[in-house]
């Protein structure tokens, strides 16, 4: 970040991060939305770090058939770009509440910021990850073990990133993930990389703090963040 903009942050507009556990995805979506509706130039920005329970989500502009068979899991359409995905537990979901014209980022920023922190979380594994331009997320070996959509509300960002951690894979058979047909999906226990969701934020968290042009180290908060 430029030292105007470093000098244009409101003195109050810290940021912080806190661990929501496994929490339903529809509360935690009316959450983000109402923050990036309210929040004000003072406001912190906030990174949710969390799981959720079974739920496939359709992003604003996405196909409904690339829903094959959800099965008992439910579908729900939301307000993100891209088409459809999974989340479950043992899945690493990241909410980076940004105020992106406060730190000087473009929506394409954003998605850099979040692949390169996955990549050089995994290159600390042993693992050769990479992005691509056409399809945002990380893959491995053309299987995706990350993906992004967001939303951008008043210059706020919501919605995310998910890593898949150490998950039951089979759900996503039941979709076109991402709307690609067939794409392979992995996660890290299948790499070889055995850690949970919780520990593997707190690997992830600093290298995305930095490229995110947050002032110090992580400031990890006990209570969760709230509106």
């Amino acid at each position: 970040m430029s030292a105007d903009a470093a000098r244009a942050v409101p003195a109050a507009a810290t940021a912080s991060v806190c661990w929501l556990g496994l929490v339903p995805y529809v509360p935690i979506w009316q959450r983000m939305q109402a923050y990036a509706t309210v929040r004000t130039p003072g406001d912190p920005d906030q990174i949710w770090c969390l799981e959720h329970p079974p739920v496939y989500t359709l992003g604003a502009n996405a196909r409904r058939e690339h829903v094959l068979a959800p099965g008992d899991i439910p579908v729900v359409p939301v307000d993100r770009g891209g088409q459809v995905t999974y989340h479950g537990p043992g899945q690493l979901v990241v909410y980076p509440l940004i105020d992106l014209r406060r730190r000087a980022l473009g929506i394409r920023d954003l998605v850099t910021a979040l692949e390169s922190s996955v990549i050089e979380s995994l290159s600390g594994e042993g693992i050769a990850a990479v992005a691509r331009r056409d399809a945002p997320g990380v893959y491995v070996q053309g299987a995706k073990v990350a993906s992004i959509g967001l939303r951008v509300r008043r210059h706020s960002s919501y919605h995310g990133l998910s890593v898949n951690v150490a998950m039951d894979l089979g759900p996503f058979a039941g979709i076109n993930p991402c709307g690609y047909a067939g794409l392979a999906v992995t996660d890290l226990a299948t790499l070889g990389v055995h850690t949970a969701p919780r520990a593997f934020a707190q690997q992830l968290i600093p290298l995305l703090w930095h490229r995110l042009g947050l002032e110090g180290a992580p400031n990890w908060v006990d209570e969760p963040c709230d509106v």
